[in-house]
């Protein structure tokens, strides 16, 4: 018993050091995912609006014209442009695009950038690299593993035929509380 339980010991510390870069990953991006619909938690877009000096139509536009309305946001090499309606040019850049309206002598740029960690993040926990999900299966399994041996730690009236009873059941509770809750709802 005593050898089960210095076994249990050093599986919950050893698997818990080994997947703690992971499950803090995991949490980070799921705080993120969370709250998908306050912000987006995988690219930061950034809105300039500019204005164009000078008389332009679509009917003069150029190669060098569409560079030099790109140096005004910074930007050099343009991948492609078009007219989506008469008097209005977009164009289009690595992760950005710049409308312009030549109406108003006015443009509007917007650019992408990849959220540092988050976007990382959220491409591990959505599975989105190929392979990953069996990997994510694995540590699924470890998470359980983990927890299971976490609940054999303690002895006594700390341990789980103490207060940890209480504890798991308290925690059981607002999962069921919450299904419950939904279902009466719908």
């Amino acid at each position: 018993m005593k050898k089960l339980r210095k076994l249990n010991i050093a599986t919950h510390r050893d698997l818990g050091y080994f997947f703690s870069s992971l499950i803090i990953i995991y949490c980070l991006s799921g705080f993120a995912l969370n709250h998908v619909n306050d912000w987006n938690p995988d690219f930061i877009i950034e809105k300039e609006t500019i204005t164009i000096p000078g008389d332009y139509s679509t009917s003069n536009l150029s190669s060098e014209l569409i560079k030099e309305f790109g140096k005004q946001v910074n930007e050099t090499d343009n991948k492609v442009y078009d007219v989506p309606s008469p008097g209005k040019v977009k164009i289009y850049y690595d992760n950005a695009s710049l409308l312009i309206d030549f109406t108003t002598n006015s443009g509007q740029y917007e650019k992408i950038i990849r959220r540092p960690v988050f976007y990382q993040s959220n491409l591990l926990h959505r599975n989105s690299i190929r392979g990953w999900k069996w990997v994510s299966d694995i540590f699924a399994g470890m998470l359980i593993i983990i927890s299971v041996t976490g609940l054999f730690i303690l002895k006594g009236k700390k341990g789980i035929s103490g207060r940890g009873k209480w504890l798991i059941g308290a925690g059981a509770l607002l999962p069921i509380l919450v299904l419950i809750i939904n279902e009466a709802f719908q």
